[in-house]
């Protein structure tokens, strides 16, 4: 699972690796990101490749109510064909969100630690999604996305059994093009083969009230 991550990349760097063109939309750094916020997203479509802002918690176009959202964050790699809220979008609305670490709780002793778990260069990664537009006469429409996951890496099992889908740079415009067969596109979505770092943090990420440095700094 992810349930938290972060994004603290300078934003003219964040352009340059992901070969996207300005933002056109307020961005600052981002040290504990939630489920149900606007996130910058990287998709392709007629337009071309872009960063925008998505609500994280992915909407399915035939839903009554966006708040279902709130409980599509992640997606498995496995059945993302099999699940109706996802066969369409892993098809042909596939996407990346940008992260230089994310987080995950484990268990020690009687309760549970956060740890956040990063690149040892703490470059950004690309973590394969997918995105969906909701909307209903009378209301504003509604882009959102969801993370997709898979079996975590050796490197990480010890804290949880799953992890995002992180791309490395030679898959991403592969993952990105919807012309890309969905079998060719779904091999992608494999545990990360790259190095990894993870230490664990304070508390404070608990709370996504709390989204300053000092969440990703040593406890």
């Amino acid at each position: 699972m992810c349930g938290r991550y972060s994004l603290s990349t300078p934003v003219d760097h964040l352009i340059e690796v992901f070969d996207v063109p300005p933002v056109t939309f307020d961005y600052r750094p981002r040290y504990n990101i939630a489920p149900s916020q606007e996130v910058p997203v990287v998709a392709s479509d007629k337009q071309g490749t872009r960063l925008g802002l998505l609500r994280w918690g992915l909407v399915p176009p035939w839903a009554d109510d966006p708040a279902i959202g709130s409980r599509m964050i992640n997606a498995r790699a496995e059945t993302l064909l099999d699940k109706p809220s996802f066969r369409k979008a892993a098809v042909s609305r596939r996407c990346l969100v940008p992260a230089d670490g994310f987080y995950e709780w484990a268990k020690e002793g009687s309760g549970k630690v956060p740890y956040w778990i990063h690149p040892p260069d703490r470059e950004p990664m690309g973590l394969a999604g997918i995105w969906e537009r909701w909307h209903r006469e009378g209301s504003e429409p509604v882009y959102s996305m969801a993370i997709i996951t898979v079996d975590a890496n050796e490197g990480i099992r010890h804290l949880h059994h799953r992890m995002p889908a992180i791309l490395p740079p030679a898959d991403r415009k592969a993952w990105l093009d919807p012309e890309t067969p969905e079998a060719d596109a779904l091999s992608l979505l494999k545990p990360y083969g790259g190095a990894l770092e993870a230490y664990p943090v304070s508390t404070l990420v608990n709370s996504p009230a709390n989204d300053e440095p000092a969440c990703i700094e040593p406890a």
